[in-house]
Order: structure tokens, then sequence, then C-alpha cells
């Protein structure tokens, strides 16, 4: 998911670069979306992973 993130992002970099404002804002949104869903899945992962831990 962060490699996806990425990705985008570096499209929308190299779009604003060669001046396509539009693509660019389309990609950004994009990475920033898959950003906070991995940001999410990863805590509810560690989380998870802390909690059973702890069980016997």
């Amino acid at each position: 998911m962060l490699k996806w993130s990425v990705i985008f992002f570096v499209i929308a970099l190299i779009a604003a670069f060669f001046g396509f404002g539009g693509i660019a804002n389309d990609m950004a949104g994009i990475a920033k979306i898959l950003f906070f869903v991995f940001l999410v899945i990863f805590v509810i992962t560690t989380i998870m992973h802390l909690v059973n831990r702890r069980s016997p």
C-alpha cells in the first residue's frame, strides 16, 4: 500500500513538473488517500499484534 502511495506521488511530481496541473492534483489526492489507508491499516495491525502478544 505504501509502495502505491509513493508511486502515485512520484507520478504527481512528474506531471506537475511538465505542467499538467489537473493530473498532478488527481495523483497527489490518490497518493494522500492511499497513505492514510496504509497508516490506518498499520495502526490496526500494530494494536492487534500487541493485544495478541499479551494474551497467554
